[in-house]
Formats: structure tokens, C-alpha cells, sequence
């Protein structure tokens, strides 16, 4: 009886936690999937300064500028030559049509004077801004390429509040990393955002998972992780993203127009 009693609660421990283990979700093929329509952006900013009345490579406020202002004679006012910089910044993005128009986000490539697109194959594309929205936070993108991969879109209004949703992106230039979560609230209004009913995650987004795909579990998209509520610049929990509707109708006026008009 003890041993009956013994074999019967190993085979009820088994089923629990094969019924755990069924009751997880799987990623893996959904990564493999659509991880090849996400794209890694890097923009190029070319700034110029203009000639300043000091020859030292220090700020005013620090303590090296008095140093060197005592015992060197100063340079007149704006007699030193302008220098140039370039300023370089990190997103992600995904292709919505295979000759190559790509939707990220308007802040990725705000200012940009070079804008570079990485495929998960390593093929490099310099992209073209076709129209940026900053008010909605959504840029098209175009490369000179075809039969590129796509993702599937989805329908955000049957999203549900604690669904599983996966998002795939750059965060710190690493290329195709997948994080996941669920959905934590919908119709976020934030500060200055009224255009946007966003979409709250607890998705682990950083710096360079701008842009980038949020999935559900049919691996299709729902929305571009856009912002994150954070006092640190990292990861808190609290992430948002834009609903793939309202871009996808700006992308619309953008490719059509290269503006967007409100009512």
C-alpha cells in the first residue's frame, strides 16, 4: 500500500509539472520567425560648432580653465576656428513591405543626417526618412532592397490586459534581443502624448529598444516600444508602446503625402 501510495504521488507530482511546463508560453519559434524582419538603425548627426573666444579644451566651469587662463594668453573673441562633431545614436526598427519601407520611431531618427539600417543577415542599407510624426512618435523609413521578410500585423483592440507580449529589438546595439512580459494597461495617456493611447507593458525595454516590434503570441505586431517611465535611463517595469492601428494610419499619410493631417 505505502509503495502504491509512493508511486501514485510520484505520477501526481509529474502531471503538475508537465502541466506547469504546457502552461508556459514558448518563445523560441516566434523569435526565429519573426526576428528577421526586425532591423537594427543607427543615425549619424553632424554638428558644427562655432569659434570660440578660448583656445583650451576645457569647459569654463572646470577647474583646469582657471589653470590655464592664468599662466595662457587667451585667444580674442571668436578668432578659433569652428570644430566638428558627429553625434551617433542607436534603435531598432521592422519591415512592413518587402521593397523595404520600415516603421520606427520618429525620435530615432530626429535630426539625423545619415541613417543606416542592419538587416539580421548583416547586409547594411542607407535609409531614406520618408516622413517622421513626432507628435505620434512614428517614422517610415525606405531602403533600396526586395523580397525582404515582413511581420504580420494584428488588430490591438483584441489585446488584453495581462496577455503575454514579446518584444524583439537593440537594446545597447545588441542586435535581436527578445525580451518578454505581459500587458499591463491600455489607453495610457501620458504628459504632452494625446495622440497616443498607449500600450503599458512590463517588457524589459532599454536605450535602443526604441522603435522595435512588440509581439503577441501569434507573432504578430501590436505595437512599437516607444518610451519608457524610468529615473534611472534603465529598465523599471513600465514600459509603453504605440498601437500598431495608429501607426500604421500615420505611416499611410506619410507614404501618401509626407505629412499628417488631423481633424
Amino acid at each position: 500500500m505505502k509503495r502504491l501510495m509512493a508511486v501514485f504521488s510520484l505520477l501526481l507530482a509529474f502531471g503538475l509539472a508537465q502541466a506547469q511546463v504546457r502552461g508556459l508560453p514558448d518563445f523560441t519559434e516566434l523569435a526565429e520567425k519573426q526576428g528577421q524582419a526586425v532591423v537594427n538603425i543607427s543615425t549619424t548627426q553632424h554638428a558644427r560648432s562655432q569659434g570660440a573666444g578660448s583656445p583650451f579644451p576645457f569647459d569654463e566651469n572646470d577647474p583646469a580653465f582657471e589653470f590655464f587662463k592664468r599662466f595662457f594668453p587667451r585667444i580674442p573673441q571668436g578668432t578659433m576656428p569652428p570644430r566638428e562633431f558627429e553625434n551617433r545614436s542607436l534603435g531598432s526598427g521592422f519591415i512592413i513591405s518587402g521593397d523595404g519601407y520600415i516603421l520606427t520611431n520618429a525620435h530615432v531618427v530626429d535630426a539625423a543626417d545619415e541613417v543606416t539600417v542592419r538587416l539580421t543577415d548583416k547586409r547594411e542599407f542607407k535609409a531614406k526618412i520618408v516622413g517622421a510624426d513626432k507628435r505620434t512618435d512614428v517614422a517610415l523609413l525606405k531602403i533600396d532592397a526586395n523580397a525582404l521578410p515582413t511581420v504580420r500585423l494584428a488588430d490591438p483592440n483584441q489585446l488584453k490586459v495581462g496577455e503575454w507580449v514579446v518584444a524583439i529589438g537593440s537594446p545597447f546595439g545588441f542586435d535581436n534581443s527578445v525580451t518578454a512580459g505581459i500587458v499591463s494597461a491600455k489607453g495610457r495617456s501620458l504628459p504632452q502624448e494625446n495622440y497616443v493611447p498607449f500600450i503599458q507593458t512590463d517588457v524589459a525595454i532599454n536605450p535602443g529598444n526604441s522603435g522595435g516590434p512588440l509581439f503577441n503570441l501569434n507573432g504578430e505586431v501590436v505595437g512599437i516600444n516607444s518610451q519608457i517611465y524610468s529615473r534611472s535611463g534603465g529598465y523599471m517595469g513600465v514600459s509603453f508602446a504605440i498601437p500598431i492601428d495608429v501607426a500604421m494610419d500615420i505611416q499611410q499619410q506619410l507614404r501618401s503625402t509626407g505629412t499628417v493631417k488631423r481633424g
